[in-house]
């Protein structure tokens, strides 16, 4: 993934986009948002931790406690939902 600071605090289009194209490049196969990763053997739980690692790096924010479930990551849509809301609820720079 890109370290670039638009997409790091990016819409949640933005954050989809990118992880859609991190996983394809990854998993070398098309990635539907809604597709159930988990259910279609695409991710084990040995990717599900490198995929937090990946995301707290590229989106700068930390996915701790209740967020660290399997349902969190089961798709691009719920991995893109999880960073948008962790943003939005990260108090701003210089707040």
């Amino acid at each position: 993934m890109t370290t670039d600071q638009s997409v790091a605090k990016g819409s949640r289009a933005a954050i989809e986009r990118e992880l859609l194209s991190f996983l394809e490049q990854r998993l070398r196969t098309s990635v539907a948002p809604d597709r159930d990763l988990f259910a279609e053997g695409l991710i084990t739980s040995l990717f599900a931790m490198e995929l937090v690692v990946q995301l707290e790096q590229t989106f700068d924010v930390s996915i701790v406690g209740p967020d660290l479930k399997m349902d969190s990551f089961r798709s691009v849509n719920a991995m893109a939902e999880l960073v948008h809301r962790l943003q939005r609820a990260a108090p701003t720079d210089g707040a």
